[in-house]
């Protein structure tokens, strides 16, 4: 199986069907099948893998990877095209196939402009999330990174609405800015590293090896946790995230939540901490103030928002406030919940993204306060919104909750006082969960609108999201086995 470059498959396969879009580039009723018949051909392999993960490590793969493809690129600069699989990446490949199809399915009647293009923008970046999440040489997840931020961009500013212009401008010099210290960080390392060692590289493997010990490892390390934070987004970097959401169309939102924030987050685990083990444990106060003040802060500000859509994108603030805290304590309990939420999050919130799109499209509105009644005349929508939503607020027996418990168990262990304070977290969310569901669904002050229930095909995806939710909620152990070995790895503790 490892004498396949699958992982350059799981790669070039969404690039070459987009390209492969361009014979009926003005025909859009054949393009959108032949789009998503590339995405579930995406999707059937990362199946695939996940169902084959408890195959033996790959011959000559650092431990941990059970995938592995290496190859020289430019050696004269100790650049190589290196890519690996372990459990961590395994679960975010799966999470971008899924979230790719599920993406071209809710925009599948609302793209009716440039239709062809807009899934060509959602293959193409759903190459270079798959290069983000298996890359392991610094120059080749630079690439990758740089490669997933284009599509979004054009997406926001061609196919959005309201200040799509400026939202995507916005989104573009925020991430420049991370995307540029990052660089200068990803260079720093190679000319330390090569000094002290003799051996010039980006290769993350020998990288970790001799972890930097310089006295600028500080310093390079604070560039890389701002290029992540921006992409989490952690307070007070977070300000595009709610304008990108909002203008952005509905499959935009579904991918940004569900797939970019993770690259952050991801980037700070497989990147961050194995490169600048000592550094970052310095760094971990910070992290911690910065994790539940944006916990909390966004609880706050999310209660305030009468636009769904931007609800949602502040709550998404504060969820990924716990995977940032998740990560500062650096334990295995903790960083198992971490990345476990996720996963959690890329699924529910990119179910209450599309469910508000789907809203959009029939109201042409998302202000709560043009809502009322709807359990009453829309009842299959009303049963799949108040779902994700206690699932998003953390309801035990829907997987959210797992995340988060994990987490909180792992802080109070190293860091009780962090963990009491980030309790709060798991309350404050509740209170805007309340009144968006009463006020969406069961408030009968005001008359309700008469608009359509979900079709089969909504309600097709959302019940497989619904399943999804519900299975790690009640039984999480199979994507925790799968991290056992990653995560002890990182943090050094036996499983």
């Amino acid at each position: 199986m490892t004498s396949y470059p699958i992982l350059t498959l799981l790669i070039l396969l969404p690039l070459a069907g987009g390209l492969c879009l361009a014979p009926v580039w003005n025909r859009p009723e054949w393009a959108r099948p032949l789009a998503l018949g590339v995405a579930v051909a995406e999707l059937a392999l990362a199946g695939w893998l996940l169902a084959a993960s408890g195959m033996p490590p790959a011959p000559g793969a650092a431990a941990g990877y059970f995938l592995w493809e290496d190859a020289a690129w430019i050696e004269r600069f100790g650049i190589r095209y290196l890519l690996g699989m372990d459990g961590i990446s395994l679960l975010m490949v799966v999470l971008t196939a899924f979230t790719t199809v599920v993406a071209m399915l809710v925009s599948w009647r609302g793209i009716t402009e440039r239709a062809t293009l807009h899934y060509f923008l959602i293959l193409l970046m759903e190459s270079g999330i798959m290069g983000v999440f298996l890359a392991l040489d610094l120059v080749l997840f630079y690439l990758f990174w740089e490669v997933m931020l284009i599509p979004m961009f054009f997406l926001i500013g061609i196919w959005g609405h309201g200040r799509r212009i400026y939202s995507a401008v916005k989104f573009f010099l925020y991430t420049l800015v991370g995307s540029l210290l990052m660089l200068l960080a990803i260079i720093g390392v190679y000319l330390i590293h090569g000094d002290a060692t003799g051996t010039f590289t980006f290769a993350l493997p020998l990288l970790a090896k001799a972890p930097i010990a310089h006295a600028a490892a500080p310093w390079l390390f604070g560039a890389f946790l701002l290029a992540f934070a921006i992409k989490f987004p952690l307070f007070p970097v977070h300000t595009w995230l709610p304008d990108a959401h909002t203008d952005a169309p509905t499959a935009g939102s579904v991918i940004l939540a569900a797939l970019l924030l993770k690259t952050g987050a991801y980037g700070l685990v497989r990147f961050g901490y194995p490169l600048f083990p000592e550094a970052a444990k310095g760094f971990a106060p910070l992290l911690y103030v910065l994790a539940i003040i944006g916990i909390l802060y966004a609880s706050w500000i999310a209660y305030a928002q009468e636009d769904m859509k931007r609800m949602v994108a502040y709550s998404s603030v504060g969820h990924m406030g716990f995977v940032a805290l998740g990560i500062a304590s650096w334990g295995p309990v903790a960083l198992s919940g971490s990345i476990l939420q996720m996963v959690n999050h890329g699924f529910t919130t990119a179910a209450l993204f599309a469910l508000v799109g789907m809203l959009d499209e029939r109201a042409h509105t998302r202000e709560v306060a043009a809502f009322g009644g709807l359990w009453g005349t829309m009842p299959v929508f009303s049963f799949f919104f108040l779902f994700f939503a206690m699932a998003s607020a953390g309801l035990p027996g829907l997987n959210n909750f797992v995340g988060e418990f994990l987490i909180l168990v792992g802080v109070f262990r190293t860091t009780p006082a962090a963990g009491a304070i980030a309790f709060l977290g798991i309350v404050l969310p509740l209170i805007y969960t309340v009144r968006l569901v009463q006020e969406v669904l069961f408030q009968t002050e005001r008359q309700p609108l008469r608009l359509p229930d979900l079709t089969l095909r909504e309600g097709a995806v959302l019940a497989v999201l619904a399943v999804i939710d519900l299975y790690i909620g009640v039984h999480p152990k199979p994507l925790l086995d799968i991290l056992k070995v990653p995560v002890a790895l990182l943090t050094g503790v036996a499983p």
